[in-house]
């Protein structure tokens, strides 16, 4: 063999060594990548039953039907729901005297007590869920660190098979993660739809590639974690009708909530407790 050809073949083999030692760095970042996801989400689910902590606080949330903010107090008999602002506005004396009607239903209604429940729980055990296939879903790579914040980048996964159209909508996403290293609890999600969603093979619609969500969540105390903004910004059509979310929800002034009950929830809403929280201006979400 010629000095030339020996040449040519250790370049061809320092290219090849080369090929696959970026290969083996790819795919070791990734698993890196993923066991950071993998402990965030398994600390999230741990927290959720674990964390019994109940909170009041401001919740303003704008769709195109509405703009309203919304005195939330949790309780272990679910959330009660005070409105104090339509449009910037404190309510007008009817507005004020409806919301409060509703609310006096609830208190004496065990049926409509059992629905806020089971409405809970629903959305509760679907945020599970979906934070179960987390690190499954997406194919995840490790963006940056910044202090006690890493970034990490993830995209869809090719071999992930959803069971559900909810499942089928969260795995079309790309986007990041942001995980505060210190308690190991997600901060942020934000994605984008890389494709379009179609139901029953397009039959019945479906939602449209582009679409986004951004979800950012804060330590509103020690160790204690709560989403403060929720944004969804997600059309498509289904049975010839426009469909999806356009939301965005800050929420502010958390403190923890000592209510037991609907009726001590409603109790420390019209009280001066209530009355704060309703002259209150509203601020940015906390550890923004």
């Amino acid at each position: 063999m010629s000095r030339s050809s020996q040449r040519k073949l250790l370049t061809l083999k320092s290219l090849l060594a080369l090929q696959i030692l970026a290969v083996s760095f790819a795919n070791a970042q990734q698993k890196d990548a993923k066991a950071i996801v993998s402990a965030a989400a398994a600390t999230e689910l741990a927290a959720d039953h674990n964390d019994h902590s109940a909170y009041m606080y401001r919740d303003h949330d704008v769709a195109p039907d509405h703009d309203t903010v919304i005195l939330v107090i949790e309780t272990p008999q679910g959330n009660l729901h005070r409105k104090l602002e339509d449009h910037g506005k404190p309510l007008s004396p009817d507005a004020r005297q409806a919301d409060d009607a509703s609310n006096q239903k609830l208190l004496h209604d065990p049926a409509l007590q059992r629905k806020l429940r089971k409405d809970t729980n629903h959305d509760d055990n679907q945020a599970e869920e979906l934070l179960k296939l987390l690190p499954d879903a997406f194919t995840w790579s490790i963006a940056e660190e910044d202090g006690d914040l890493i970034t990490l980048n993830f995209k869809r996964n090719p071999n992930f098979e959803p069971q559900n159209m909810e499942a089928r909508v969260f795995a079309s996403m790309d986007g990041q993660i942001v995980v505060a290293k210190g308690d190991n609890r997600i901060r942020t999600i934000r994605g984008r739809m890389g494709e379009d969603v179609k139901i029953l093979f397009g039959l019945l619609g479906g939602l449209h590639k582009g679409g986004t969500f951004d979800v950012e969540r804060r330590e509103v105390a020690p160790h204690h974690w709560q989403v403060t903004e929720l944004h969804v910004h997600i059309a498509g059509k289904a049975f010839f009708a426009t469909i999806g979310s356009q939301e965005d929800e800050w929420k502010t002034d958390f403190k923890l909530s000592l209510a037991q009950s609907l009726q001590q929830a409603w109790e420390i809403a019209t009280g001066p407790a209530g009355a704060d929280r309703t002259s209150a201006s509203l601020g940015k979400p906390q550890g923004k």
